[in-house]
């Protein structure tokens, strides 16, 4: 049976230490799966693209199990060229989260052909905004709100985690005066920059293509005021090479942010469409990262004084043994 291993790296910063960790598992794999035993209210409206209502799924934990209280908003891949919220991945991924308490939103946002850039980053700030103005009605903290995103929504995602209180990303999709910051930002198997987008600025060239790629690009964000955010990445991910999730976390982590990497040994591209073994290494190492930080905050325990990728402070992300 095929086996998934995951190393973990947690940067250290604060209170904060650096703890690897390892899981092997036997790989199950399975289609795409329904909501189950969570509870969904659908198709809610949440702002206006223009013409176009986006559209956000709300994804309940189950009867029986204790909510962290904290949402997580889900943005899909596609390239930014196709794609929508009822991704089989995110519905797989939101089935594990749920069960860990969380409260998962899938929300659209608009496609190339549906709105130039800067449309879906300003989506990703309508989403937030109305999670937040309805925090207490779908039974979460209105300080506690993070957004994942996948391949090219990871870009979406990362982007927000970097642009907390900057007004020029807003847009006016609804809930206009409400927060969009978000608490912490999860890239899965993300596009690091603008310049992997391809097709994203189809009518520019030259310094002006240049400049709207920097802009649009979240390593152009990273600094002290860049959101907590964890990296998940398959190490055969031929799409996303997962070094651009190392690099981007050893970035992170020389700024002093909060951050965290997880690379699943042999998983692919995508890997959450099928291989559910690994959609619960994943789940977990967002679930350690988000409790120990956001939902119930305490230290990590220390694992030695030593830096590097063996633990204790000032390790490194991308330094395998």
């Amino acid at each position: 049976m095929r086996q998934i291993s995951r190393r973990s790296f947690v940067s250290a910063t604060g209170a904060l230490a650096a703890a690897p960790v390892w899981a092997s598992l036997g790989a199950t794999t399975a289609r795409a799966q329904d909501a189950g035993d969570l509870r969904v209210e659908s198709n809610i409206v949440f702002g206006k693209g223009g013409a176009i209502d986006l559209l956000l799924d709300v994804y309940h934990p189950p009867a029986g199990v204790t909510p962290k209280r904290m949402g997580i908003i889900h943005l899909f891949g596609g390239g930014f060229f196709t794609g929508n919220k009822n991704a089989g991945y995110i519905v797989n991924d939101v089935r594990a989260l749920g069960r860990l308490g969380y409260t998962n939103i899938s929300a659209n946002y608009r496609l190339q052909s549906q709105g130039a850039w800067p449309a879906q980053i300003h989506d990703t700030k309508a989403a937030i905004r109305w999670v937040r103005a309805n925090a207490a009605k779908i039974g979460i903290d209105a300080n506690k709100i993070a957004v994942a995103g996948y391949s090219a929504g990871g870009m979406l995602s990362l982007l927000a985690a970097g642009t907390n209180g900057m007004p020029e990303f807003e847009g006016e999709g609804g809930n206009s005066g409400v927060s969009s910051d978000v608490q912490a930002g999860i890239g899965v198997y993300p596009l690091a920059s603008a310049q992997t987008a391809a097709g994203l600025f189809p009518n520019l060239s030259g310094e002006d293509r240049t400049r709207a790629m920097r802009a649009a690009s979240p390593t152009t964000y990273i600094g002290k005021n860049f959101a907590p955010t964890i990296f998940i990445h398959g190490t055969a991910d031929t799409t996303v090479p997962m070094s651009s999730s190392i690099d981007f976390f050893n970035k992170l982590h020389d700024a002093g942010v909060p951050t965290a990497l997880t690379l699943i040994q042999g998983a692919a591209h995508a890997f959450d469409n099928s291989a559910l073994d690994a959609v619960q290494v994943m789940a977990q190492s967002i679930d350690l990262f988000l409790d120990r930080l956001i939902v119930n905050p305490r230290p990590y325990p220390s694992f030695g004084g030593g830096g590097g990728g063996r633990g204790g402070r000032g390790g490194r992300g991308g330094q395998q043994e």
